[in-house]
């Protein structure tokens, strides 16, 4: 009995393995965004860099994942999910190197953007992997890990960053952003040896070894054949087609994909685009990254000087980070993704307000203030776990899982490239809007974002939960902004 019930788990338990191998890109992504907070420190010291060149250096990364988002669908639908993962790992790894020499700060420039690029690559192709190789019942866990991994290597990050910290001016920062170079190699390496998605495997016409995917991750050999039938239908395939290898029409791809989104959708897609552009916009001109990347600042703002307290503090940011998205993924498949969103949205909105308060207070005052110190370090990491617990991890799965399967990897490329037009926004901006509001009044602005966004996912967004990839056309089919509640409601009833 033991070993049929270990047969029937194995599929989705190597699912789960290929997933977690290729969320690991996001790792080193979140190790970036970590160590550059604390190294920013270092690299203004030693290069004497002004708040401007500062704001370059930790944005210019966002703009060239604009960038490698908008190049990643199409390449993820020439070459395959795989491939391009492994081309993500090999431009990251490059862009490290050039980090990690780093003798002046064009060639710091340089190593960001061609990091950037890669980056760009591996926030659009690792969530639409893991969305293409789950079952239902278990997508928003494995699509969600991703974000998990992301925040991981923020603590990551931050922890290098303390320990390094100590070392000599010149080889301290250099090593933080240098040996990211060794495992983004090592993944690049590793992806090779797993499958390609069986979704991207049909819609090149490859039938027989989707199939035989399909039978790897599938729990059983009737759930991989209902997999396999309905994804035949998405692609405009006779579900009794029974040929190895066929081939389907050019305009599958390409700017027939770009009409279908851009110029000539359906009322179904349009509100899937809405949807992913809205969520991704919100994510970070919430202020996420502010927090992230200039906590250091804030809790300086909030009276903690000493150099070493400073990194010790940003060390529960991310542990705070982790912790949560952790939570966040067993919740995802469970509590369903609109419930959570308006939670976290919600506890976001109360935190950013008090945090604005604390800082205000502290701004004002001419002498240190305990409770305003605490309350504001407090506030920084509540924001941080409702934003992990729900807007973190569901903008990456939400945003992946809604669209069809023609239109999926250049779909949620736009959204990407929202996301990372957004990112750059705020952290290329955000100590020029602090000197110019106070830095207070920034996370007040951030807390009307916030309300609005809150708005925006209560009338826009239904519920995705439980739902095949093949159905969502269906679902966006039967919603408008005004009945998307009560629709999303009798989903979750069902």
């Amino acid at each position: 009995m033991e070993r049929r019930g270990d047969n029937e788990h194995k599929g989705s338990r190597y699912a789960t393995a290929c997933a977690i191998v290729t969320s690991m890109i996001s790792i080193i992504f979140g190790y970036d965004t970590g160590i550059m907070s604390g190294a920013l420190l270092f690299i203004k010291e030693e290069l004497r860099i002004s708040d401007t060149q500062q704001e370059l250096l930790a944005g210019i990364l966002n703009i060239c994942a604009l960038v490698g988002s908008l190049l990643a669908g199409r390449t993820a639908d020439y070459i395959g999910r795989r491939y391009t993962i492994t081309l993500a790992s090999i431009l990251f790894m490059v862009g490290s190197i050039l980090m990690g020499y780093g003798p002046s700060y064009a060639i710091l420039m340089l190593g960001r953007c061609v990091a950037g690029i890669g980056v760009g690559f591996a926030l659009l192709i690792a969530p639409v992997y893991s969305t293409e190789i789950s079952s239902t019942k278990s997508r928003g866990f494995l699509a969600s890990l991703p974000e998990l991994c992301i925040g991981i290597g923020i603590l990551l990050g931050y922890i290098v960053n303390y320990l390094l910290g100590k070392l000599t001016l010149h080889l301290g920062w250099r090593l933080m952003l240098g040996i990211a170079a060794i495992p983004s190699l090592a993944l690049a390496l590793g992806i090779l040896t797993m499958p390609e998605s069986p979704r991207w495997l049909v819609m090149q016409g490859h039938l027989g070894k989707a199939k035989k995917v399909l039978l790897q991750i599938s729990n059983t050999e009737e759930e991989a054949k209902l997999r396999f039938k309905d994804i035949k239908i998405a692609a405009g395939i006779n579900e009794n087609c029974t040929e190895e290898i066929i081939i389907l029409p050019e305009n599958n791809h390409g700017l027939e994909v770009w009409k279908n989104l851009l110029v000539k959708p359906s009322y179904s897609v349009r509100w899937m685009l809405i949807a992913s552009v809205g969520i991704h916009f919100f994510e970070h001109a919430t202020g996420i990254e502010a927090v992230m990347l200039y906590s250091n600042r804030i809790f300086k703002k909030a009276g903690v000087i000493d150099k070493d307290k400073l990194l010790l503090t940003t060390i529960g940011v991310g542990l705070t980070k982790v912790i949560f998205l952790i939570i966040a993924t067993f919740l995802l498949d469970k509590v369903g993704r609109r419930r959570l969103l308006l939670t976290s949205t919600g506890g976001m909105i109360c935190s950013l307000a008090i945090l604005g308060f604390t800082l205000t207070i502290v701004d004002k005052s001419h002498e240190e203030l305990l409770w305003a110190l605490i309350l504001s370090i407090v506030a920084t990491y509540v924001f941080v776990a409702f934003f992990n617990l729900g807007l973190g991890p569901i903008t990456w799965v939400y945003s992946t899982e809604i669209f069809p399967l023609k239109l999926r990897a250049q779909g949620a490329s736009i959204g990407v490239a929202v996301n990372r037009l957004t990112n750059a926004a705020i952290s290329m901006s955000f100590i020029s809007i602090y000197n110019a509001i106070t830095i207070g009044g920034a996370f007040f602005m951030f807390a009307g974002i916030s309300v609005l966004a809150w708005l925006f996912f209560y009338f826009c967004l239904p519920e995705t939960k439980g739902m095949a990839l093949e159905e969502m056309e269906m679902l966006f089919s039967k919603n408008s902004g005004r009945n998307v509640t009560r629709e999303t409601d009798s989903v979750q009833n069902v």
